[in-house]
């Protein structure tokens, strides 16, 4: 039978620095929720706006798959790879920080905020060299289908990760009902609605509610008109 947690976008614990507004689905920070540390390889999963002009200053990770996912606005990226880059809506970016990299997230446009999904999955493999990579998914991405856009196979359409973890999302424009099928048996499935409601086996969810389910083959997914949805497929045991 079904395993199931929900989060819901109230519950979330909130963290203001005046540039920086944050809500945690997960522990993070000087948030420690003990009963809310991780649900299987997802640890972090935070809902930041970045006010303009704003970033986040050169920081230290290391073995750990950091993923970015713009909302609305751009952000510039620099990192201790030589890396600089701009990443913006309809894009995905992720590195693996492995034996370490530092590296700086900012707001170059001093009047519009930017809003984005910090996702930090633990790897499969530890002390890899660091990487980044950056991926436009809006080019693939279909009216009221979900596209994937993260997996393990560095052959996919979108970026990859050492991890046997699957993210997709969809923007629906009209009441869609979707099945949804694990990649790997032992995996749990966590929602997150960016925009919208929508109802996953029989459980209604609201903007920027998360619900997680595992311990089942199959999920009965129905988007809501103008809704905006995030899958992750991760392992439950890593």
């Amino acid at each position: 039978m079904a395993k199931s947690i929900l989060h819901t976008a109230s519950s979330r614990d909130h963290s203001d620095h005046g540039w920086l507004k944050s809500f945690h689905t997960f522990s993070f920070g000087a948030n420690y929720n003990p009963e809310r540390i991780q649900f299987g390889a997802l640890r972090v999963l935070n809902d930041d706006w970045v006010s303009g002009g704003g970033g986040f200053g050169e920081h230290p990770h290391d073995n750990m798959e950091i993923i970015s996912i713009p909302l609305e606005g751009s952000l510039q990226h620099e990192d201790s790879m030589n890396n600089v880059a701009i990443i913006e809506s309809g894009e995905i970016q992720v590195m693996s920080a492995g034996t370490g990299i530092y590296h700086k997230e900012f707001n170059k446009n001093s009047n519009d905020s930017v809003q984005f999904l910090q996702i930090w999955l633990f790897p499969n493999q530890r002390n890899v060299e660091p990487r980044y990579q950056q991926k436009r998914y809006k080019e693939f991405l279909k009216p009221n289908q979900f596209a994937q856009i993260l997996s393990p196979n560095r052959d996919d359409e979108g970026v990859w990760i050492y991890q046997d973890a699957y993210f997709y999302i969809g923007k629906f424009d009209t009441s869609t009902k979707t099945e949804f099928t694990f990649k790997n048996k032992g995996n749990g499935l966590y929602v997150f609605v960016i925009k919208g409601n929508t109802t996953v086996n029989e459980q209604t969810l609201n903007e920027r509610d998360g619900y997680g389910i595992w311990e089942t083959e199959r999920i009965f997914i129905e988007a809501g008109k103008g809704s905006q949805i995030l899958l992750m497929e991760v392992p439950m045991e890593y």
